[in-house]
C-alpha cells in the first residue's frame, strides 16, 4: 500500500510551541534562580575587544566557516520555543564574545569557535592553549589578540586533550615545519596521538554524521531552530589539520618551562577525554582545568558517539586538583565558558563539579544493585537541590538521564539481564512486527495523533518511529514524527538534545542532505603517523570483498627511509615495519605522503608513476585490486529512517 501524498508547505515548516510545551518551559522559570546574575558578570569580566560582526571566512574562497550574527536574537526575551534555562546559557555563550583578560598575562578569545583559545604571554611570544577546531578561527583569534595586545610570535602550543575542537585548528597559528624541527614545542598528554586519531579517524565518519545532529549545523539560527551548543556558541566548519606533539607529559608533577612560563601538570586520563591533562601556572596563581570542569553538566557519554567516560575518575581528577592546587590558586579558567575568580569561589565551584559526577556515578550503581535497568535509573535519578539549583551543574550539554545510562553501560554493558533483550530483532524487522500487532500503520497513526494532542510526546516518538522504520515511504508518519521531535526539542534544556530532535525533524521533512565521500584531507594525511594511518586502512577493508584473496606489497618510503610489508590474508589487513616478502605481489617506492594520498583517493597510480614520484615493480593489477578492497564512506546517511543493507 502506497502512503505517498502531496506535502503541504505548512507541513514542513517549523510549528509553534504547543500549550504543553509552553507549560513545560514556563515551569522552568519557577524552578531555578534566574535572578542570580553572577555568571553574566564573570562572562563579561576582563573584556578587551571583539569585532563588530563575528563572521570568519576561508581566505581562498571566502566561504563562511563561523558566524555568530544569526544568534543576535538571543538578546531578546525568551520565546516559547526554547527552554528558558538553555536560553540563558546560550546568551552567555553567544553574546559575550571576543578577547578577554583572565589575569594580567593570560588572555582568552571566546566564542570564535566551540572552545576557547587561551594565550599566555611568555618572555618573547604567545604560548597558545588549544588552537580551536579550524585554522580560520584560530588565525582570527590570534589576529585579534595581536591587534589589541601587541603582535607577538607563537612560541609554544599546549593541547590539553584529544578532542578535535582543541587542536584541529593548529595550522592557523603555526607551520608544521617549526614543530617538526622543535623550534616550537607542542605539549600534549600521554597517548594523545593514539586517542585523537582513534576518535577522529577510526570512527570519524559515523561520528561526524551524528555530530551534524548534536551540533545542529544543518539548522537555521532562529528561536525555533539552532540557539547554541551548550558547551559553546557554535562549532566552526573550516579547514582542519593535524600537527603531532613533540613533547609528551606522562606523569602528574612534571614541569615544563616554555618561553619563560613555568607549567606544572596534573594527568587526568579517562575523564572528559581518555588523554587529558590540566595544569597550574605558579607565577599567575592560575589553574587551567582543561575540560574536566565547565559551567554545566558535561557528557559522560556524548550523543555523537565516543567511548563512555569514567565518571569516578573524572570526580577523582577534580578532587586531586583541589588537593594539589587549592591553597595556591586565585583564578581558574578552562577551555570552554568563562573563568572563576577568588580562591573560595573557585573551591566551591570545583567541589560542586566534583560532586556532580560522583553523585551520578554512585547513585546509578546503587540503583543498579537494586536491580533497576539503565532506563529505569535514568527515569528516577535527580540531582540533590544543592547541585540542581546551581547553573554550573545544569544539563546544557550532558544530561542526568543519558549520563546515568552511560555509567550503567560502563560497568554492566548495554544488556540489562532480561533474556528478551539478549538478541532482539533489528529496528526495521521489529517495527514491521509491531505494526502488524498494533493493527497496521493507519491505526497506529490515529492513536499517535491522540497521544500527541495530549502532550505525550515521548511515547508518540517511540510509536511513530516504528511506523517510519517499517514504512519509510509513509509521508504522513514522517510528518507526525517530525512534529513530535520538534516539541521535544523546544522543551529540552540540553542543547545537544534540542539539536538532535530538531535535526531529526528537519531530516524527516526535507530528507537526507546530499553528501560527498568522506576523505581525509591532504593536510590531515600529512600529520597522521603511518602506524595510525595503517590502522585506519584496516578499518576500511571490506571483509566480504577480501574473502579468499591473498595480496602482499613491499613498500619503501623515500622520505622516511622506512620499509613496510602490507598484506591481506583471511580478509584482514596487516602492516609490519622492517619486513619484506620475497613473493610479494608488487613492490612500491614513493614518499609516505604520496602513499597516503594514493590510498585515500587523492592521487592515482599512473600519475605518480608518470611524474616519477613512484616506481612499481611486479603486478600492477594487484595494486588496483588491492585499492578496490577498501570502502569509501559517504558523509551523509539516514539516522531517522531505515538504512539500506
Amino acid at each position: 500500500m502506497s502512503h505517498q501524498k502531496t506535502i503541504l508547505e505548512s507541513e514542513i515548516k517549523p510549528k509553534n510551541a504547543t500549550e504543553y510545551t509552553k507549560k513545560t518551559n514556563s515551569a522552568a522559570l519557577d524552578q531555578l534562580p534566574f535572578e542570580d546574575r553572577r555568571s553574566f558578570e564573570n562572562a563579561a569580566r576582563g573584556f578587551i575587544a571583539s569585532v563588530d560582526e563575528v563572521v570568519i571566512r576561508r581566505p581562498d574562497d571566502r566561504k563562511i566557516t563561523f558566524d555568530l550574527t544569526g544568534l543576535a536574537f538571543l538578546s531578546g526575551p525568551v520565546p516559547d520555543t526554547v527552554n528558558p534555562s538553555l536560553w540563558r546559557q546560550s546568551q552567555l555563550n553567544a553574546l559575550y564574545h571576543g578577547l578577554f583578560e583572565v589575569i594580567d598575562g593570560i588572555y582568552q578569545v571566546r566564542s570564535f569557535d566551540l572552545a576557547n583559545m587561551t594565550l599566555i604571554r611568555g618572555n618573547t611570544g604567545w604560548v597558545i592553549v588549544d588552537p580551536l577546531t579550524s585554522a580560520e578561527s584560530a588565525r582570527a583569534a590570534l589576529d585579534l589578540a595581536n591587534k589589541h595586545l601587541g603582535a607577538r610570535p607563537v612560541t609554544g602550543i599546549i593541547y590539553t586533550h584529544s578532542h578535535a575542537d582543541h587542536f584541529f585548528g593548529v595550522t592557523g597559528v603555526i607551520d608544521s615545519v617549526d614543530a617538526e624541527s622543535g623550534k616550537i614545542p607542542i605539549l600534549a598528554p600521554r597517548h594523545f596521538v593514539k586517542e585523537a586519531l582513534s576518535e577522529n579517524i577510526m570512527a570519524g565518519n559515523v561520528m561526524q554524521r551524528r555530530a551534524t545532529y548534536m551540533y545542529g549545523n544543518l539548522l537555521p539560527q532562529a528561536p525555533d531552530g539552532f540557539v547554541g551548543d551548550g558547551l559553546g556558541a557554535n562549532l566552526s566548519m573550516g579547514t582542519t589539520g593535524f600537527i603531532a606533539p613533540n613533547d609528551t607529559i606522562n606523569e602528574t608533577g612534571e614541569i615544563r618551562v616554555v618561553d619563560g612560563i613555568e607549567i606544572v601538570f596534573q594527568m587526568t586520563p579517562d575523564t572528559e577525554a581518555v588523554s587529558e591533562f590540566i595544569f597550574y601556572l605558579p607565577q599567575f596563581k592560575a589553574l587551567c582545568t582543561a575540560e574536566i570542569t565547565s559551567h554545566h553538566l558535561h557528557n559522560i557519554y556524548t550523543p555523537r558517539g565516543a567511548q563512555v567516560r569514567d565518571a569516578l575518575a573524572w570526580s577523582d581528577g577534580i578532587n586531586e586538583a583541589i588537593n594539589l592546587f587549592g591553597n595556591k590558586m586565585e583564578v581558574q579558567f578552562a577551555t570552554h565558558h568563562w573563568p572563576t575568580w577568588g580562591r573560595e569561589a573557585v573551591i566551591d565551584y570545583l567541589e560542586k563539579q566534583r560532586d556532580l559526577y560522583k553523585y551520578i556515578h554512585d547513585q546509578t550503581l546503587r540503583l543498579a544493585n537494586h536491580g533497576y535497568t539503565k532506563e529505569e535509573i535514568a527515569e528516577q535519578l535527580a540531582l540533590p537541590e544543592s547541585l540542581a539549583k546551581d547553573f554550573s551543574c545544569r544539563g546544557y550539554y550532558g544530561t542526568v538521564s543519558h549520563n546515568a545510562k552511560a555509567v550503567y553501560v560502563k560497568y554492566l554493558g548495554y544488556f540489562d539481564g532480561n533474556p528478551a533483550n539478549l538478541n532482539p530483532l533489528p529496528p526495521v524487522e521489529a517495527s514491521r512486527h509491531y505494526l502488524e500487532y498494533m493493527g497496521g500503520a493507519e491505526a497506529v497513526i490515529e492513536k499517535a495523533r491522540r497521544s500527541f494532542a495530549h502532550g505525550d510526546y515521548r511515547w508518540t516518538a517511540q510509536v511513530m518511529n516504528h511506523v517510519v522504520m517499517a514504512e519509510p515511504d509513509n509521508i504522513e508518519a514522517q510528518i507526525l514524527l517530525a512534529d513530535v521531535y520538534e516539541q521535544l526539542g523546544y522543551q529540552a534544556e540540553s542543547a545537544p538534545w534540542r539539536n538532535f530532535y530538531l535535526t531529526g525533524a528537519l531530516e524527516l521533512r526535507q530528507g537526507v542532505p546530499a553528501g560527498s565521500p568522506a576523505r581525509i584531507s591532504e593536510v590531515m594525511a600529512k600529520g597522521i603517523p603511518l602506524e595510525n594511518f595503517f590502522q585506519s586502512m584496516a578499518m576500511r577493508l571490506n571483509g566480504p570483498k577480501a574473502d579468499g584473496k591473498t595480496l602482499s606489497f613491499n613498500l619503501f618510503f623515500t622520505d622516511t627511509v622506512e620499509s613496510w610489508l602490507l598484506f591481506v590474508k583471511n580478509a584482514v589487513f596487516h602492516a609490519f615495519p622492517n619486513r619484506r616478502d620475497q613473493n610479494a605481489s608488487a613492490a612500491l617506492r614513493l614518499s609516505s605522503l604520496d602513499f597516503k594520498l594514493l590510498m585515500i583517493g587523492l592521487r592515482v597510480p599512473h600519475e605518480l608513476i608518470e611524474s616519477g614520484k613512484m616506481t612499481l615493480e611486479g603486478n600492477a593489477g594487484a595494486l588496483m585490486a588491492f585499492a578496490e578492497l577498501f570502502d569509501q564512506f559517504n558523509r551523509r546517511f539516514p539516522l531517522v529512517t531505515p538504512r539500506e543493507r
